[in-house]
């Protein structure tokens, strides 16, 4: 999730170019973006060391892999064994994100399991996790807006970067 430089124009404009068709080659993009077969590598080989470009299975459905249902799950844990308690969760297949919150709730994970009952053996791994103190699972119902960064990259790509109000 770190980025190690910020994303210009023409390196928005190759991510566009792969986002549209992720098995591009460099020539291939060479041609449709107008650049130059170094550059194209150099920023491509950039991009993915820096973690701009996440790994393929970012674009895997769970859902494919036998993991229909996604569930949130927000944790209240021991503020002294966070580190340990995030590692433990690392440990379990089924939680596919974790971040570190502020506020009131220290962790939100994104799980997935094949139904009600494998929900259920989930939420008790979670829960046995030394340092969970307290959680809450939601459901997921309806993905109303699926992850994207598309229009963040063709604003990136036009030059205009970010926007604020």
């Amino acid at each position: 999730m770190n980025h190690g430089g910020a994303v210009d124009a023409t390196d928005a404009r190759i991510l566009l170019a792969l986002d549209e068709e992720p098995r591009a080659t460099a020539v291939a993009l060479t041609e449709r973006l107008g650049l130059s077969r170094n550059t194209v590598q150099a920023r491509w080989s950039r991009l993915e060391r820096d973690g701009a470009l996440g790994p393929f299975a970012r674009r895997v459905d769970p859902a494919a892999l036998g993991y229909p249902l996604t569930a949130f799950v927000t944790m209240r844990v021991d503020q002294l064994r966070l580190t340990e308690v995030g590692a433990a969760l690392g440990d379990i297949p089924e939680v596919v994100e974790v971040y570190g919150l502020s506020g009131d709730i220290d962790l939100l994970a994104r799980v997935v399991a094949a139904d009600a009952d494998d929900l259920y053996r989930i939420a008790g791994r979670l829960h046995a996790v030394p340092g969970v103190e307290r959680s809450s699972t939601s459901l997921a119902m309806n993905q109303l807006v699926p992850h994207r960064l598309t229009p963040l990259l063709e604003r990136a790509a036009e030059g205009t970067g970010r926007r604020r109000g």
